[in-house]
């Protein structure tokens, strides 16, 4: 390995655009972060997340060596010892928690910390399998949205974004896209300087996004479905929709067109706050464009009833036949073109009992303080849920029992690592080999090592070798080299868009294109083999078949709304503990409407206490217009510092959405008041 030097890198943030880096060394040092010019997508832009990356690598407080606890649990007293006692006291912890309390009293806890494949969903999966622990579902973050999504569409397939320079009209649908898909935003900026492209941003929250638009239209929280049969009920009535197309590609065109005459424009305003002039204009502004693209986001998918969101606002462009149209159609995830060989990377065959008990990771508060029979053990990696589930203060609780044998392994002591008995250092994705896919362009990309291990840390495939040694686990599948589970995930025949990528061919162009089609004229992996507007599946499954609002759940007698957002310089809860980052990002601040601060008596920059029955916040207020009345947004999930209250997520639901076994996050309420 070259001591210095430019070497090409891939982001391993858990981020659509999953750019190419050019990553400078010197003296074995990454010393600059910087995109990569020749990558087809990225094109050498990159945001500031990763421009300062450097300064995380390098972070003085990056954990060197394993740890264990010597004080109260969240103390952060920890003392430093080998690796061999650390994997001595988990192995021999757990062997006597499987003949004591059975495998399943042991839980993984994990999400996309590092969007490698292998560290996020390769060897670990392997191990835990064959452990026999419980197993987790890894839906914090989009499941809700993607399993609507796949109702209307059948899966993670939309437009190519190369193919939206040439859109005309662009509807970034509550996703703050400057700050988490910049390089989408890059490609509505050139279609505007080109073509005199249009940008609207529908949102809660006036954020970057919205101030960039030509047109940013404020909506309440989890009435997005609403507007989107508002705008269908205008389609059909002024006769703005492609009958061809719904005609030879749609299923259930009839059953809609009569269904959305009760989502009449005057009724859609009473429920979203936007004018009944808007919502005119709006439909008709999309009804007429062409090329049309709707960037679908993650935000009203983190509601009660964000699946039904997803799916009713997918169904758009087909009545608009914009799958037709280059540049036309939507994004909600790309993921399924670059969908690699789950089974052969994971391996499920290693578990041997197939009725092993399924815990649902937005349930972690409960499933730590109630589950029966009990989790005894928590191995958390690549995540921070101490800062991330929902209902922070009741996970919080749950680790902080003194009987949980909790172990950590991450690259820095976050908040969940405090509460760990034992702490192991971890790679950054620099000194790892992995594969990256993205879910929103099509390029697989390959990452091998540029620097050495940083101190005693190991990779996430490393840990789990060592771990499944300890327990005494001799199957091939824990031998394998990091290049050869590479090569077995990309062994697809399943699906096409991967023939002809492999290994040798990663290493070397760093990175290659699915051999992607549009979508139309095709046949989609729905039912009927079209796209459905009526879906008998969904009927079967116990959700109405066709695109309907469905009204958020009650979540207690409180005045607003609470959305906590994510900010510019975060990514959930990673770098709010780098001081570059937090001190480009200043402080957390509570954007509240200027009718309800004059209500309330609160004045712009004043300290407030944000409360409900699950917890409070103090933080500091923006008085404007960025909200509607009625609502309160935050930005960005920051760590937890001595003498604050600002973990947000302390306030937010834990309940399951409507589909997909999503988070709720978004469909909180809360009390303000003056401090």
């Amino acid at each position: 390995m070259n001591q210095n030097g430019i070497i090409k890198a891939v982001c391993p943030l858990d981020c659509p655009d999953q750019c190419g880096l050019l990553v400078h060394k010197k003296n074995g040092k990454i010393i600059k972060v910087a995109g990569d010019p020749d990558h087809p997508v990225t094109q050498g832009h990159i945001c500031n997340k990763v421009r300062h990356m450097a300064d995380r690598i390098n972070d003085e407080n990056r954990l060197k060596y394993p740890l264990k606890r010597v004080g109260p649990k969240g103390s952060g007293q920890f003392e430093r010892i080998t690796w061999g006692e650390a994997l001595e006291t988990i192995t021999a912890h757990w062997k006597n928690l499987i003949q004591t309390d059975g495998p399943e009293s042991i839980l993984p806890y994990s999400f996309y910390g590092n969007m490698g494949n292998l560290s996020a969903e390769g060897m670990d999966r392997r191990f835990f399998h064959r452990l026999g622990a419980s197993q987790l579902d890894r839906s914090i973050c989009s499941s809700a949205g993607s399993a609507g999504y796949k109702y209307t569409m059948g899966g993670s397939f939309g437009v190519d974004p190369e193919d939206t320079i040439h859109s005309k009209l662009f509807i970034f649908w509550g996703i703050n896209a400057v700050s988490t898909n910049m390089h989408q935003v890059a490609l509505a900026q050139k279609a505007r300087k080109q073509n005199g492209a249009k940008i609207i941003v529908i949102d809660v929250h006036r954020n970057q996004t919205g101030r960039l638009a030509d047109w940013f239209i404020p909506i309440l929280p989890g009435t997005d479905s609403a507007l989107a049969l508002g705008i269908m009920h205008i389609l059909f009535a002024e006769d703005l929709v492609a009958e061809d197309f719904l005609q030879k590609y749609t299923v259930g065109q009839e059953e809609l067109r009569e269904h959305v005459l009760q989502y009449d424009p005057s009724t859609v305003s009473g429920i979203t706050g936007v004018p009944v002039e808007d919502i005119y204009k709006l439909a008709r502004m999309y009804g007429k464009s062409s090329p049309s693209y709707i960037r679908i986001g993650n935000g009203p998918q983190h509601h009660d009833n964000g699946g039904m969101f997803v799916r009713t606002v997918a169904c758009l462009p087909a009545l608009t036949g914009q799958w037709l149209v280059k540049g036309g159609g939507a994004i909600k995830g790309n993921g399924g073109y670059l969908a690699h060989n789950e089974i052969r990377l994971q391996r499920p065959d290693l578990l041997k009992n197939k009725n092993t008990r399924i815990i649902n990771m937005n349930l972690l508060g409960d499933a730590l303080l109630t589950l029966d029979p009990p989790v005894k053990s928590l191995f958390v990696y690549g995540s921070n849920p101490a800062v991330v589930a929902p209902n922070g203060n009741k996970v919080r609780e749950g680790l902080a029992r003194e009987d949980l044998f909790t172990v950590v392994h991450d690259l820095f002591l976050t908040d969940t690592a405090k509460y760990a008995d034992i702490i192991l250092p971890a790679t950054s994705s620099f000194e790892n080999t992995d594969f990256y896919t993205s879910y929103w362009h099509h390029y697989i990309q390959l990452q091998q090592p540029v620097i050495e291990p940083f101190g005693e840390a190991k990779s996430n495939v490393e840990v789990f070798r060592l771990l499944a040694k300890g327990m005494g686990f001799d199957e091939q599948a824990f031998a394998e080299t990091e290049a050869e589970m590479i090569g077995a995930a990309l062994d697809h025949p399943r699906n096409p868009y991967l023939e002809g990528i492999d290994f040798e061919g990663l290493a070397e162009h760093h990175y290659l294109k699915a051999n992607v089609k549009p979508l139309f004229p095709g046949k989609l992996p729905t039912p009927s083999g079209k796209i459905e507007l009526y879906s008998e599946k969904m009927k079967a499954n116990g959700h109405p078949p066709l695109p309907t609002y469905i009204p958020l759940k009650e979540d207690g007698d409180f005045d607003y709304s609470f959305v906590p957002a994510p900010n510019h310089n975060f990514l959930n809860s990673t770098f709010s503990n780098n001081q570059k980052h937090t001190t480009l990002e200043k402080e957390p601040r509570l954007h509240m409407n200027v009718r309800d601060a004059v209500a309330e008596g609160i004045e712009d920059g004043t300290k407030v206490r944000v409360w409900n029955h699950r917890g409070e916040c103090v933080l500091k207020v923006s008085v404007g217009e960025n909200v509607l009345p009625g609502v309160l947004a935050t930005q960005g999930l920051w760590a937890n510092q001595k003498g604050t209250q600002q973990l947000v997520n302390s306030l937010t639901p834990d309940r399951i959405a409507d589909m997909g076994g999503g988070a709720t996050f978004f469909s909180g309420r809360v009390k303000v008041e003056k401090i």
